[in-house]
């Protein structure tokens, strides 16, 4: 949902306990929402509350008492997630009675747990087609260590290019997965003007979402 969905009134009202949590630390009694609102009953607080529990921007925690959904961007209202539903169990093994329950939703984050320092680039070029990674799709990167024969995607000459990376004595091999492409050689007198800007973990496409494998040695 957006804040388009709540009334102007009820915008007023969240803002107001919003404002008064961020200053004070808590959230505001009753009586304070009524004396700010010149409420003449605490009901007119309790049906706003009531609304915002009910449109999803509150949520009522464990002790019984309101809290700002998780989710909640006061510029941009409830960022709901767009998770697969975990709707049960279901056996591997033996015959067993189906199991359902709620175990949340299979999210971005299950799948990467560090998603808050990922980018994305978009591939131009076949180079690496025989690692699954096309013409077109997005390769996922963060910044991490990269070793011997993982893919990373490295800045070099003002240049870019996503390879299995190499380092030896010699320098840097960038090595495509491709036969019609030729491994790419970093010499040490511009060894210092490279720079790897990101490691490869997976990549994204039509056919869906790729987490990467370590390269059997």
């Amino acid at each position: 949902m957006d804040n388009a969905q709540l009334t102007r009134k009820q915008k007023e009202f969240l803002d107001y306990i919003l404002e008064y949590k961020e200053e004070n630390d808590i959230w505001p009694t009753y009586r304070e929402i009524a004396e700010a609102f010149n409420y003449k009953s605490p009901n007119s607080v309790t049906q706003n509350i009531q609304a915002l529990l009910k449109k999803d921007v509150l949520i009522r925690t464990q002790e019984d008492e309101y809290d700002i959904h998780p989710d909640y961007d006061k510029n941009f209202g409830i960022r709901k997630s767009t998770g697969i539903p975990v709707r049960g169990l279901i056996a591997a093994g033996y015959l067993q009675e189906a199991v359902e329950a709620d175990l949340g939703k299979i999210t971005l984050e299950t799948l990467f747990p560090h998603l808050d320092s990922m980018f994305a680039l978009r591939v131009s070029g076949m180079s690496m087609k025989d690692a699954g990674i096309y013409d077109g799709d997005f390769v996922l990167l963060m910044d991490g260590d990269i070793r011997d024969g993982d893919i990373g995607a490295v800045l070099y000459n003002g240049e870019t290019s996503l390879k299995r990376i190499y380092k030896d004595k010699n320098g840097l091999r960038l090595e495509p997965a491709n036969d019609e492409y030729s491994d790419i050689i970093i010499e040490p007198d511009i060894f210092e003007e490279v720079r790897v800007i990101g490691k490869y973990i997976g990549h994204v496409n039509r056919s869906g979402i790729h987490k990467a494998t370590r390269m059997a040695s």
